[in-house]
């Protein structure tokens, strides 16, 4: 377990230098004692790829934003910077466990973010309630969230559940039926392991509801990288969409064999990755028609703003799907801050019940969950848009069937 990286390191440097600066020039801001923010996620591991793109430069860029713009702001009005304690939990939840407690205990933090992906979110929940703490679990994907929030009071739900991505795809695939542009026949395939489970378990009678017959329905272990036989069956099968529950190592390996073989479904959806910015390399520059789990409005000026700011510093955009939602959960936690202070419980109440402007729109939790969410985008003109819930302000229509490879 990793006290601190070398760019926190500098980070907390900088933070000294520029507070310097501050008491130099008499302001308040330099005699308030910093904020304390530990978090442990995975640089290292099996997470660190997930970790590596939607949370870790999020954290950061969100820390450099609040501290260049002078630091969180009080009740009082007055500033303080945030200093930063870091752990590489090493995609070990006993790794985490042991960090959060020593965040908590040992270094005394005044806030701790979450880790990344569902499991570990799980693993942490209830240290975050015996310690107090609000859990923002902005890479959470469980259909037991209304569960968690209850039994957890301070743990918040912000990316939905298995039946919303699943039954958000049907529907666009439903209007696809109706239209006539896509056969009834679905070949799914899902990755058997907490994400691929819940979703397959959701779509099933999903797609039976709306009139699809699942002709393909394979499960894969954790860990395959060879896609051959899988591809060639669901290629045979005549279903004209191809559905991927699947973790990236999966939406990678199925979308380069998929290419290999020349197999081009008129819909070809994969799971988590899809909306990852080295997609498009992965798709050899050839993405576009491509669905996915996810979503962002990308014509909002917000969001764009923010995808240029997370270019500039990280060096490549953020992903087009649980990247937004968690510095959308910062921006609260910011907000929520100013309002009420440093108090956990206090905290805990103004998240669940307050309402933020953030850069996904006006957010209000319902039962701490996030429910205004994107299930399903899609590759457009080299962007990854969203297309589903239909309905919803910024949503643009599927392009079904998709262009060859």
């Amino acid at each position: 377990m990793t006290r601190m990286t070398r760019r926190g390191a500098l980070r907390i440097l900088a933070l000294t230098a520029s507070s310097g600066l501050a008491l130099a020039a008499g302001t308040a801001t330099a005699q308030e004692d910093p904020v304390t923010i530990g978090y442990a996620v995975a640089r290292t591991g099996a997470n660190a790829t997930g970790a590596g793109i939607t949370t870790i430069p999020n954290y950061e860029l969100w820390v450099r934003d609040v501290n260049e713009a002078g630091g969180l702001t009080m009740p009082d009005g007055s500033q303080r910077m945030i200093e930063v304690i870091e752990y590489d939990d090493r995609s070990s939840n006993e790794d985490l466990v042991r960090a959060i407690e020593r965040l908590a205990s040992q270094d005394e933090v005044d806030l701790i973010l979450p880790p990344w992906g569902t499991g570990s979110n799980l693993a942490a929940a209830p240290l975050f309630a015996r310690f107090g703490y609000p859990q923002l679990a902005a890479t959470s994907v469980t259909d037991m969230a209304p569960q968690f929030a209850d039994r957890w009071d301070r743990s918040f739900w912000m990316l939905g559940g298995g039946h919303d991505y699943a039954s958000g795809l049907v529907d666009v695939l439903k209007g696809a039926l109706d239209a006539g542009t896509i056969n009834n026949q679905v070949a799914v395939v899902s990755v058997a392991d907490g994400f691929g489970i819940d979703l397959i378990k959701a779509a099933r009678p999903a797609f039976e509801e709306a009139g699809f017959e699942l002709v393909y329905d394979e499960t894969y272990p954790l860990g395959t990288s060879d896609f051959a036989a899988i591809l060639s069956e669901a290629q045979s099968s005549g279903a004209d969409s191809f559905v991927a529950f699947s973790y990236p190592p999966g939406s990678f390996g199925m979308t380069k064999t998929a290419q290999s073989m020349g197999y081009n479904p008129a819909v070809f959806y994969v799971g988590v990755g899809g909306a990852f910015p080295v997609y498009p390399d992965i798709a050899n520059g050839q993405p576009d028609g491509v669905m996915a789990v996810g979503g962002v409005n990308a014509d909002s000026p917000e969001i764009q703003d923010y995808f240029e700011r997370h270019t500039e510093f990280v060096g490549q955009p953020p992903d087009s799907w649980a990247s937004a939602i968690t510095y959308a959960s910062l921006e609260m936690l910011e907000q929520a801050i100013e309002r009420v202070g440093l108090d956990k419980e206090a905290l805990s109440e103004e998240l669940a019940s307050g309402t933020f402007d953030t850069i996904i729109g006006e957010v209000q939790l319902e039962n701490n969950q996030l429910r205004d969410l994107w299930w399903v985008g899609q590759w457009q003109d080299g962007a990854f848009r969203a297309v589903g819930p239909a309905d919803k302000d910024g949503a643009v229509a599927p392009v079904i069937p998709k262009p060859d490879w």
